[in-house]
């Protein structure tokens, strides 16, 4: 497997407590955005590159990063040998006890390794942007050393990271964790309030900050600085835990993945009060926390979203000036995803606090917001500075902290009697112990109101639903709070239907499933469906583990051949530009059983080139030959077009395979980040003797969604070549 990067990455960090000391004090947003949003960024012809190019480093200085960057890594290597050689050595016990300090070393490695990644993510995509950048990449390997010191005298996470066994002042800790998506190593930020102690088991409050939108914000920058923007709150005896994103992108796709990631592993090293979580932000962060807050809205005591945009098309033409009347049906339906007035009934579930300023421009957002919440009957709290533009009022802060810390104190780890989801998408499936496995119809509003009413000699849950056809009713080990034992009568729809009983350990599930006769307990069935995490489209798809599989002779004579090199290539560079990954990628003729099972298939090439397509597309509803496309009965004839999709992969369909695309925004959708949004649906025919520009892969004779059982949808007349 190829590894399209300087190395593998990973790691972790403590600044120095001075340097720790100064960005408590002012800890500012690092780089504010240097050339304005508006109409110079809607020349499609003329896309300026994000992020921009640095200034010039001597050539001489960025090969002496290089190479301590080589040493440093070398030098982790000899300290992971050793281990594991000790880890052969000795009676049983001395092995098992070497053994164990090996797979901690191994742990730690995310929290030393992000250095170096940071710095040659630096040196490769050219982002040293002050003089004195080339000084922090050289103070951030020191740290990285001194990490491996601390790593070499005792194998534990607060030795490492340093934290004081003695109760103290605020510190800032910034490092890293091992993403799942592609195996790199992320950066993130953590303020550890002050009192705070190594080992301290007690519980704490969690606040997620999301950061503004900075073009220059590497992962150099990130690590030196820390982030906070102006709004930044650190209340007293709360964690406040900065994820990085994966650089611009509000926090969406791989982003989001990032905030969730990120939170689990902090989670996992810090004591996290799991009942007292919020999520907050502002500017591009104040988009994320609406978003965030919207689609999980059951992880979270309060979320405080401050300005920012919340949804695709007025944002963009009251921010952006720009008119999008003229994009594609399919497109309309995929803002969806991540449009949040379409989501903003789950806040029934999450009490928030929103701010914007009085005259600032991006006070439209929380406006939107406060109109659709009231439709729904739900009278948003909007905080607002009085005569205050794109920043936090003093005086607004006071209140807004005030509301939080409150919200914070009646929060409770306790089962909700009456929950309701709102959903779009089967990605985000879940609200308390209300869980969807199934939509009549994807892209159109899907809802669930679920009430206990567990205080009876046999209980009762009722459900109403709208456009849902599979539900599970999940209550987690000692969950069910209600009379025990019993067996819980399911009213749905107007339907009864007798449960199982509960649990020896207070747990109860139940899946449930509609059919013309109404609902019903559910049967084990292996039909292939849409369903959580394989419901698509193509950007669905990184957004979990995946592997390029490309050709093994590429085809550079055709016009096909010359388009599917070329997205290849775009894929990969753009899956390291812009969401800052390490690139998996193989050849077909290296795929191996391990790589079905672990990974979703991002297949480039042609049935002719990639024989991974040429065994997986006999197997789906399509035909892809030299005479053209056929998808279901719409045929594309021409040997000039080629297939994109996702699908489950007949292989596993547990995982998805995708023909010829990464994921689907482009160089244009970089400039804003309310236009970072899916581009096509589940299947596309293209032309590709069109041209390739910064908003498409070529001409889009047609695209569309599958139906929900993963099948073509009713058939349609083929498109006229042009």
């Amino acid at each position: 497997m190829t590894i399209v990067s300087r190395r593998p990455f990973a790691a972790f960090c403590l600044l120095p407590w001075r340097l720790c000391l100064g960005l408590l004090v002012s800890w500012t947003i690092l780089t504010a955005p240097v050339v304005a949003d508006g109409p110079a960024d809607n020349q499609t012809e003329s896309v300026r590159p994000i992020p921009p190019p640095g200034i010039e480093i001597e050539s001489s200085e960025l090969q002496s990063l290089t190479d301590a960057c080589q040493q440093l890594r070398d030098r982790w290597t000899d300290v992971l040998a050793q281990a594991a050689k000790a880890a052969k050595q000795g009676n049983k016990w001395q092995q098992q006890q070497s053994q164990q300090r090996l797979a901690d070393l191994r742990s730690l490695e995310c929290e030393i390794l992000v250095f170096p990644r940071a710095v040659e993510m630096a040196i490769e995509l050219n982002q040293f942007y002050r003089e004195q950048d080339a000084q922090s990449a050289r103070e951030l390997l020191t740290l990285a050393q001194q990490r491996i010191d601390r790593a070499v005298d005792e194998a534990s996470w607060q030795t490492v990271v340093g934290l004081s066994t003695e109760t103290g002042p605020q510190q800032l800790l910034v490092g890293g964790f091992r993403s799942e998506l592609d195996g790199s190593y992320q950066p993130y930020a953590v303020v550890i309030p002050a009192g705070y102690a190594a080992h301290d088991a007690r519980p704490r409050r969690l606040d997620l900050w999301f950061h503004g939108r900075g073009e220059k914000l590497s992962e150099l920058a990130f690590l030196t600085n820390g982030q906070r923007s102006a709004g930044q709150y650190t209340p007293a005896d709360t964690l406040v835990l900065h994820p990085y994103g994966r650089y611009s992108n509000a926090f969406k796709f791989a982003g989001e993945i990032d905030v969730m990631e990120a939170l689990e592993y902090v989670s996992s090293r810090l004591p996290v009060d799991d009942s007292r979580i919020s999520a907050r932000g502002f500017s591009m962060g104040g988009a994320a926390c609406w978003q965030i807050a919207t689609h999980y809205s059951d992880r979270f005591f309060a979320a405080n979203p401050g300005a920012g945009f919340s949804e695709t098309p007025l944002f963009l033409k009251s921010f952006q000036g720009e008119d999008l009347s003229g994009t594609p049906d399919y497109q309309v339906k995929l803002w969806r995803w991540y449009d949040n007035p379409f989501w903003a009934r789950n806040l029934i579930n999450c009490p928030t606090v929103a701010y914007s300023g009085e005259i600032d421009r991006q006070k439209q957002a929380a406006d939107v917001m406060q109109s659709v919440l009231a439709d729904e009957g739900i009278a948003l709290r909007h905080v607002i500075g009085p005569q205050t533009g794109h920043k936090i009022h003093a005086d607004s802060k006071v209140e807004i902290e005030a509301r939080m810390a409150a919200l914070a104190a009646n929060a409770a780890a306790q089962v909700p009697l009456r929950v309701e989801l709102t959903t779009q998408m089967l990605r985000y499936h879940r609200m308390h112990w209300l869980d969807v496995q199934g939509l009549d119809q994807h892209w159109e509003t899907a809802s669930v109101v679920g009430q206990l009413n567990w205080d009876q000699a046999q209980p009762r849950i009722a459900v109403r639903t709208g456009n849902v056809n599979h539900l599970n009713l999940r209550f987690e080990a000692g969950q069910w709070l209600g009379n025990y034992p019993s067996q819980p009568i399911i009213e749905i729809d107007g339907d009864q239907v007798a449960g199982p009983t509960v649990h020896s350990d207070r747990s109860y599930e139940i899946q449930l499933v509609k059919s013309s006769r109404g609902w019903a307990i559910a049967e084990a069935s292996d039909a292939i469906r849409k369903r959580p995490g394989l419901q698509g489209p193509i950007d669905d798809a990184f957004m979990s583990s995946f592997v390029f599989v490309l050709p093994d002779e590429a085809d550079t004579s055709s016009a096909v051949g010359k388009w599917v090199q070329h997205e290849a290539e775009h894929a990969q560079v753009h899956w390291r530009k812009h969401y800052r990954g390490d690139v998996r990628a193989i050849k077909a003729s290296e795929l191996t059983p391990q790589h079905v099972a672990d990974h979703h298939l991002i297949l480039f090439g042609t049935p002719e080139t990639n024989t991974v397509i040429k065994d997986v597309i006999g197997k789906l509803p399509v035909r892809w030959d030299a005479d053209g496309v056929q998808v279901g009965k719409q045929a594309f004839a021409g040997a000039d077009n080629a297939l994109v999709l996702i699908s489950p992969n007949p292989a596993n369909p547990e995982r998805y395979v995708v023909f010829n695309s990464g994921f689907t925004f482009r160089e244009y959708d970089y400039l804003n980040n309310a236009r970072q949004t899916p581009k096509l649906p589940d299947w596309a025919v293209i032309d590709t003797t069109q041209p390739i520009t910064s908003r498409g892969p070529s001409g889009v004779l047609k695209a569309d969604f599958f139906d929900e059982a993963w099948q073509p949808r009713s058939f349609i007349p083929s498109l006229p070549r042009q």
